[in-house]
């Protein structure tokens, strides 16, 4: 009540004090009958005065309800024809001034803007809405002779570490001393409002559209690894039950090689334990498990398996993720070497090239296009999980070998960084 009270003694006060100068003024002027200075009466003056003061009074009550009706409270800061905010967002400088320049253009009755990018700002103009349809006695009420038709937007971002300053300036486009005399009806108040809820939607809709994303590729994830699990459930339990059955056999006919193949099948079976989704393995690892593989198929394989190795010991700590190696040898002994009545050789490669890793597998089996292929699961979950892991930075190459099969290329970092690649 008494913001509200001593705002409209501002007001009055300045044009009560305007009338009496203009009064004074008229008196000393010569009276048109050719009188002396100072016979003009001045009634007429205060007249008027009185008749543009109650017009005024009617206005700033209205300006009075209108900003409490948006404000929901009413204070110095809120009654003022000259609006500032100071908002702060949670992007760089560059996307803060995207949407800061976004809002003002979506802003209602927007007009004549002027958009700098490299200085960060944004200036408008703003017309001025009827609030309340058109004045009573038309061009004849005083107050539509001293009425500013528009308002007037200064916009400036100010860039800090990772995000965007917002300083918002709205207010009549007339000079800091008209603000005694006339009100803006709160559109200024409205305007800067506006465009800090305009701001604030928009970083709301950014955050929820980086969580969607986040949660999808949380969601691509997990259906990568429930598609692994599958696999080792359809892979494993086939590969142990024939060594546990050849091993039987070996028991009977053979017994250094029956245990030496549960030697292997232990190694095998260590190097498989169930790890969290998000362990990741490393390149020696990863060839322990696949060599007990291959040594416990060359004993049930004979002959007709050759294996040959080439993996660099400093290569051996490079980060790689479990299964996938295991994978691409399951591919040759499957869809190279099995196939083929008379076997054949696989290679195990590793080669440093420049910040990656080269890892190959390839075999002189049947090739490509040679038998009925398998459901190219085991290769997409591959591609899928380097995807999710690294995301451009690396990559699997499936290529024909010469003179026969075919090779497969896992490239990855050679040093591995989770948070460079998950946001």
């Amino acid at each position: 009540m008494i913001k509200s009270i001593l705002f409209l003694a501002r007001i009055i006060a300045a044009w009560v004090l305007l009338f009496f100068f203009l009064a004074l003024m008229w008196s000393a002027l010569p009276s048109p009958q050719g009188g002396y200075h100072g016979d003009n009466d001045p009634w007429p003056v205060f007249l008027v005065g009185f008749v543009v003061t109650a017009f005024v009074i009617t206005g700033a009550f209205s300006h009075l309800r209108r900003v409490r009706l948006i404000a929901g409270h009413i204070d110095g800061g809120t009654l003022a024809n000259r609006q500032r905010r100071q908002i702060e967002v949670p992007f760089e400088a560059g996307e803060t001034f995207d949407l800061l320049d976004a809002a003002i253009r979506e802003l209602p009755r927007s007009e004549e803007i002027e958009s700098a990018r490299d200085s960060l700002q944004v200036r408008a103009k703003v017309r001025r809405p009827d609030t309340y349809g058109r004045r009573p006695l038309g061009r004849y009420n005083p107050l539509n002779w001293f009425n500013v038709p528009r308002n007037q937007i200064l916009a400036m971002v100010a860039p800090r570490a990772g995000s965007g300053s917002v300083t918002l300036v709205c207010e009549p486009e007339s000079g800091a001393w008209s603000d005694w005399f006339r009100v803006d009806d709160g559109t200024n108040l409205e305007n800067a409002e506006a465009i800090s809820r305009a701001i604030t939607r928009r970083v709301a809709e950014r955050r929820r559209n980086e969580q969607a994303a986040v949660a999808q590729t949380v969601t691509e994830k997990e259906l990568t690894v429930a598609k692994l699990n599958l696999l080792h459930a359809q892979v494993e339990p086939h590969f142990l039950y024939n060594t546990l059955a050849s091993a039987q056999y070996l028991t009977r006919s053979d017994p250094a090689r029956a245990d030496e193949m549960l030697g292997h099948l232990i190694q095998y079976l260590r190097h498989s334990l169930p790890r969290t989704e998000d362990s990741m393995s490393t390149l020696g690892e990863e060839l322990e498990r696949a060599l007990a593989y291959l040594e416990i198929l060359r004993i049930r394989m004979g002959p007709r398996l050759s294996l040959q190795i080439d993996v660099p010991e400093i290569l051996r700590a490079t980060p790689l993720p479990p299964m996938m190696l295991q994978t691409l040898v399951e591919n040759a002994i499957k869809h190279g070497l099995e196939p083929r009545s008379g076997g054949g050789m696989v290679w195990i490669l590793a080669r440093r090239d420049g910040a990656n890793v080269a890892v190959t597998v390839a075999d002189d089996g049947e090739g490509f296009g040679s038998q009925p292929g398998g459901t190219g699961i085991g290769l997409k979950n591959v591609r899928e999980r380097l995807r999710l892991l690294y995301g451009n930075d690396a990559s699997l190459a499936v290529v024909a070998n010469f003179p026969n099969g075919v090779a497969a290329t896992i490239t990855v970092p050679a040093a591995f960084h989770r948070d460079a690649h998950h946001g």
